[in-house]
C-alpha cells in the first residue's frame, strides 16, 4: 500500500508541475501585459492547441524529444523539469507519512504540507523563469506555514502534553532563515537576494518547525545554489542569485530525512 501510494503522490506530483509551470506563465503573460493565453495549452511558437496526448506530464515530453508536434520547434526544457522535480518532490513528502498508521490528525497535516508543497512548487518555476517570486503567494505560503505549525501544536496537545515547543521551535526556525535573507537583502540592498526571498525563507523555516533543521535547510539551499549558479552569475556579470529555486529544493530535502537529520544532532 505504501509503495502505491508513493506512485500515486509521484504521478500527481507531475500533474501538478505541468499546471503550475502553465499557470506560471499566463500569470507572467497577464501581469507583463504581454499576450493573453486561452483556457487550452498552445504551443508558443506557432500558436496550435495541444492534443490531450501531448500533454501527458514527462511521457509526452520525452516522446516529443522537447519539440512540438506541429511546428517543431523546441518546447522549453523548464515543462519538463517542473513536472520531474515536482513529481520527486511529491513522490519524496509521500514517505514522510505511514498511510496505515496514521492518525486523522497525521493525516490533517500531512495534507497541509502538500498544499505548502504545491505552494512552494509554483513559486520554483516562476523564480526559476523570470527571476521574481509573486507576492500574493509568498503570503499564502506563510500562511499555510503558520497553519503547519498550529496544528501541529494542536497534536501536542490532544496527545496530553502542555509544551509550546513546537511553536517556539518553528518561530526560531522561521526567525533563522528569514532573518539571514532580510539581512543580506538590506545589507547588499536587494543586489544579493530579490526583496521575496527572505518571506519565501521565512515561510520554510516556520514549515519546518526546527531551527536545527532550518540551519541545514539554509546550508543545502546556499550550497546548491553556489555550484548550480556560480558559473553562470560569474558570466553573466550578475551578482543576484534567485534562491527561490534552490530554497524549495532545501524544504524537500530537510522534511523528507527530517528525523534522520534530527537524530544525527
Amino acid at each position: 500500500m505504501q509503495i502505491a501510494f508513493s506512485v500515486l503522490m509521484f504521478v500527481l506530483g507531475a500533474a501538478f508541475g505541468s499546471f503550475l509551470c502553465c499557470q506560471a506563465r499566463r500569470l507572467h503573460l497577464r501581469d507583463t501585459k504581454k499576450q493573453k493565453l486561452g483556457n487550452r495549452s498552445i504551443c508558443l511558437h506557432c500558436k496550435k492547441q495541444l492534443k490531450w496526448y501531448d500533454n501527458i506530464p514527462i511521457i509526452s515530453w520525452l516522446l516529443l524529444r522537447g519539440k512540438c508536434r506541429n511546428c517543431h520547434r523546441k518546447i522549453g526544457v523548464a515543462e519538463f523539469l517542473s513536472e520531474l522535480l515536482c513529481a520527486l518532490a511529491f513522490l519524496a513528502i509521500s514517505t514522510t507519512i505511514n498511510i496505515e498508521k496514521a492518525t486523522p490528525l497525521e493525516w490533517g497535516i500531512f495534507a497541509v504540507i502538500i498544499i505548502f508543497t504545491i505552494t512552494m512548487c509554483f513559486l520554483a518555476i516562476y523564480d526559476g523563469l523570470y527571476g521574481e517570486l509573486p507576492s500574493l503567494l509568498l503570503y499564502l505560503a506563510i500562511a499555510i506555514s503558520i497553519m503547519v505549525v498550529i496544528l501541529r501544536q494542536i497534536s501536542v496537545l490532544v496527545s496530553g502534553g502542555s509544551s509550546w515547543e513546537p511553536t517556539i521551535a518553528a518561530l526560531i526556525g522561521g526567525a533563522i532563515l528569514g532573518g539571514l535573507y532580510l539581512i543580506l537583502y538590506l545589507v547588499s540592498k536587494g543586489k544579493w537576494v530579490g526583496d521575496g526571498d527572505w518571506l519565501l525563507a521565512l515561510s520554510v523555516g516556520l514549515a519546518l518547525g526546527s531551527p536545527w533543521l532550518a540551519i541545514i535547510a539554509l546550508f543545502i539551499a546556499n550550497f546548491s545554489a553556489t555550484i548550480i549558479m556560480f558559473p553562470t552569475v560569474k558570466k553573466k556579470g550578475n551578482h543576484q542569485l534567485h534562491f527561490g529555486p534552490f530554497l524549495v529544493f532545501a524544504f524537500v530535502i530537510t522534511f523528507t530525512f527530517a528525523n534522520i537529520l534530527e537524530s544525527m544532532l
